[in-house]
This record gives structure tokens, sequence and C-alpha cells, in this order.
């Protein structure tokens, strides 16, 4: 198993950031899911809620590494080559990706800041940025949230064009990014 990009394959450490970072997708949306099911008050709504701002800041920490790895190793090429559109659309939906992994937790730190709420991570809290005020949590909180839904249709878009990709198109599209055997 080799730890860099090849031409049929991404390099290791961008396929289980990858892999990591849809577990952590799984588990913000499972979360506040979950929470929304509880009754408000109760100590398993906070813990859920919790738990969403744990896997929210990770994907935050995470983005970063994988932005630098994908800056540093090459891409696999796409074999067939596709279309010039096809390209265009793949670049616009990997950069929606990434301003979602980046803006919501960042909004996310913003809503609490204004709510006059810590930031914790893993024990650590994080300085609030600007001073408490309860209508601009609001607007925070409408944006984090916008962010959010807009996120199950981005990863649900971006899972589908690749299995698209992969059954019926015939590519390497979905192959490039698999763990390897």
């Amino acid at each position: 198993m080799t730890r860099h990009s090849t031409p049929q394959h991404y390099g290791q450490l961008t396929i289980t950031l990858h892999w990591l970072m849809l577990l952590l997708f799984v588990g913000v949306y499972a979360c506040i899911e979950i929470k929304g099911l509880m009754p408000r008050g109760g100590h398993l709504r906070s813990f859920f809620l919790g738990l969403h701002g744990l896997f929210g800041l990770s994907i935050f920490a995470l983005v970063w590494v994988r932005l630098l790895a994908r800056r540093l190793a090459p891409r696999p090429p796409i074999a067939p080559a596709l279309p010039a559109w096809q390209t265009g659309m793949s670049h616009l939906m990997h950069s929606m990706l990434y301003i979602l992994m980046i803006a919501t937790p960042l909004l996310a730190w913003l809503l609490l800041s204004a709510e006059g709420k810590p930031m914790p991570y893993f024990g650590f809290f994080l300085p609030s940025p600007i001073e408490v005020d309860p209508s601009l949590a609001k607007q925070f909180k409408h944006w984090h949230e916008l962010l959010g839904s807009t996120g199950y249709w981005l990863i649900g878009l971006h899972a589908a064009t690749g299995l698209i990709h992969h059954y019926w198109v015939g590519d390497n599209t979905l192959i490039r990014i698999l763990p390897r055997r």
C-alpha cells in the first residue's frame, strides 16, 4: 500500500481524510437530528448538541490538513478525461464542499460567541471573537442552519455523482478515492 498519489489513486492521507470526514459528517447530521427529537432542557439533548459541535470542529480542523494535502500531492487524472463542463462542475462542487466545511463551524463559533457561550473543543475553549449580541446571534444561527441544510444536498449530490460516474459513465472517478486493498 503506497502512501503517495499514483496515476490511479489518491495518496493514503487524502483517502483516509475523505472517508474520516464522511464519518464525521454522518455524526454531525445524526447528532443534530437526534437532538431535535429530545425534549428541551434535557441532558441527552445537550449531550448530542455538544457531540454535534465536537464533530463539526473536528471537520474544521481536518479540512486544513486536507487542503494542504490537496495542495502538495498531485491529483490522479480521471480516465477517460471528462468534458470541460463536467470538470468545471466538479471544481464548483468541491469548492462548495470546502466552503461548507469552513464556514459552517465558523458560523457556529460566531453564533455561540454572540450568545455569550463558550466554544468547547476537547477540554479547551476557543476565545470569543465578538461581543455578546442576541440579534447578531440570530443571524449567525440562520446562516449556520441554512449552510447545514444545504450540506445535505451537497453531500448527497457529491455521493450520487461519484456513483453515477462509477456505474453509469464507467470512469475511475470513484476508484481513485476508494481505500486500496
